[in-house]
């Protein structure tokens, strides 16, 4: 995916079906947005298929990955200025069903609102209902590292 400029970025997802959790906020630099994109790159071990292709100020994705037993085959579509607004749409079939889910759509609206707000330092992200937290940090807890290894072997037992 395309860099996004540093400072507040607000990401509103939308999952059809489901009720809307709110606008979330993140603090990015280089290092957060890399480290985001780093972890979207671990997480293609898991995959036999992943077509990225960016033309002009759109991305289409195409991806088949192995998730928790079940095969998710995965087409989205972003498009925007990565610098101060993209939308995103992206369909995902799972099969076998996993928990009960053979498919998703989810929608995404973000737009850089300016500069990290004062007393924001990068990875932090504000969430509706939840508030703070940051990523940096949150990346470096071992429960966290450890939730990570079971991921990427496929294994979502502890």
């Amino acid at each position: 995916m395309p860099k996004r400029k540093p400072g507040l970025w607000e990401v509103n997802a939308r999952m059809e079906g489901m009720q809307a959790m709110g606008a979330i906020q993140q603090c990015i630099d280089q290092y957060t947005d890399d480290m985001m994109q780093q972890q979207g790159k671990r997480e293609k071990q898991n995959c036999s298929v992943i077509d990225i292709k960016p033309q002009g100020n759109q991305v289409t994705v195409h991806s088949v990955c192995k998730v928790e037993g079940s095969t998710a085959t995965t087409d989205a579509v972003f498009a925007g200025a990565f610098d101060s607004a993209y939308k995103g749409d992206m369909h995902t079939r799972f099969n076998p069903p996993m928990h009960g889910t053979s498919e998703t759509r989810m929608s995404i609206d973000a737009r850089w609102l300016g500069p990290c707000k004062p007393g924001q330092k990068p990875g932090d992200v504000i969430m509706p209902n939840v508030g703070g937290m940051n990523l940096k940090e949150m990346m470096k807890d071992p429960k966290v590292q450890e939730m990570m290894k079971r991921q990427k072997s496929g294994s979502g037992a502890p």
